[in-house]
């Protein structure tokens, strides 16, 4: 490991604080003496998870992002809540986003999503032994979600497509790529 001087925070203003993150903007002095004001977000981080069915599909959701005004494929995921154990969060947000229960849980690694400007780290998981809900619990309010099945190949053929119109999202694509490693396909 190397011998780096982690900067001195001079000054923490909270910015903004929202329902499920807070905008902070640190004055720091760094080793060499320079000093500026960095802007990040405070997230409580997450789980998400790989859902794939007996025969090999991957359960994927389609939702409308807003800060890119537009649909992207991703595993489910959710923010998680006060307290909450990332395992607890991606077994609720499976249920709710998908309408599916696994009995299988492998956990496949935490990764940071945007460390230039963000805290949050989302903790992976394949979920295997799926079983579709007669009744699955109400999205929330604010998502309007459509539950996509595809296979391996269908995935990789989008990733290669690079198209506009049906594209996953990083987190999505660095956990199908955890995920093919722990299934060893």
């Amino acid at each position: 490991m190397s011998d780096l001087i982690a900067p001195e925070i001079l000054q923490n203003r909270l910015s903004y604080q929202g329902s499920k993150f807070s905008f902070h903007v640190d004055r720091i002095k760094l080793p060499h003496g320079v000093t500026g004001e960095y802007a990040y977000i405070k997230h409580p981080g997450a789980g998400m998870a790989v859902p794939i069915t007996a025969d090999g599909k991957f359960v994927l959701v389609k939702q409308y992002r807003f800060a890119i005004q537009r649909y992207l494929l991703e595993f489910p995921a959710g923010t998680l809540e006060v307290g909450e154990d990332h395992d607890v969060t991606i077994k609720r947000e499976i249920k709710e986003e998908t309408g599916y229960r696994a009995s299988q849980w492998h956990y496949l690694g935490g990764f940071y999503i945007c460390p230039g400007y963000s805290d949050e780290i989302i903790h992976a998981y394949l979920a295997q032994g799926l079983e579709k809900l007669e009744h699955p619990p109400a999205q929330d309010e604010d998502e309007e979600i459509e539950v996509v099945l595809l296979s391996r190949e269908e995935i990789e053929m989008l990733l290669r497509s690079q198209s506009a119109e049906a594209s996953l999202d990083a987190k999505s694509i660095t956990a199908f790529h955890l995920a093919l490693q722990a299934l060893q396909i």
